[in-house]
């Protein structure tokens, strides 16, 4: 299920990193899902992550792909102590809004690293999905409360910090100074159908989710949002 919703993200970046050698830091990109693959495409990829044993798998990771990636020990908001300014074509920012302590610091930050031009990849967890599956597993007031609490969150015991709506995400992008550009939707079905289902017809599932990325209804329900933005 997780290919189903990468695909829709590999999908929007396509066309950005298509005819040119990027130089790509990956926010928060743990043991490289996107950091090796775009190595492997020829682009100059840095990870900055804050775990040890993260950055450790990715190197393993980008050694049996015939690849090199830098790896950087670090958060998400000191990118711009960590990086040089405008060094970057491309940013990617994937589930890490979600756990840091301010983020709009954090897309500061990510822009500060940007060259004019250069594009921010988003993908944030949506608390109208939170409230759908929290219904769906029986707890009304949960989801009640993901839908009524500012940063989507259902309870005291919710382990993610933030949540935001492609509206939220949106106007905190446009507050950083970025152009938004595409606004999809990943995830939609493939948290919601049985995984006997999804497994039984992966190819049909990812090619739904591809559709239901940009319906202007289903888009809005999915578990993650995914946005481009520009510098």
């Amino acid at each position: 299920m997780r290919d189903a919703l990468a695909g829709v993200v590999w999908d929007a970046l396509r066309p950005v990193l298509a005819d040119r050698r990027l130089d790509i830091v990956d926010a928060g990109g743990g043991t490289g899902g996107f950091a090796v693959p775009l190595a492997r495409l020829g682009h100059a990829v840095t990870v900055v992550d804050p775990t040890p044993d993260s950055l450790a798998a990715l190197e393993r990771r980008a050694a049996e792909a015939g690849v090199t990636v830098t790896g950087i020990q670090g958060d998400a908001g000191d990118l711009g102590e960590l990086l040089p300014p405008g060094s970057a074509d491309l940013v990617l920012c994937h589930s890490v809004l979600e756990y840091v302590e301010d983020p709009a610091a954090a897309l500061a930050a990510a822009a500060g690293l940007l060259r004019p031009g250069g594009a921010l990849s988003v993908l944030a967890a949506n608390p109208v999905a939170t409230a759908v599956h929290r219904a769906l597993a029986g707890n009304f007031g949960e989801a009640r409360r993901a839908l009524a609490d500012t940063a989507g969150r259902w309870g005291e015991k919710d382990p993610t910090p933030h949540r935001f709506t492609p509206e939220a995400l949106t106007i905190l992008l446009a507050k950083a100074a970025f152009t938004v550009g595409e606004v999809h939707g990943a995830g939609v079905f493939a948290d919601l159908v049985p995984d006997r289902l999804a497994e039984a017809d992966p190819d049909g599932l990812a090619k739904l989710e591809r559709a239901a990325a940009v319906h202007p209804v289903l888009r809005d329900i999915a578990t993650r949002v995914h946005v481009l933005a520009y510098r």
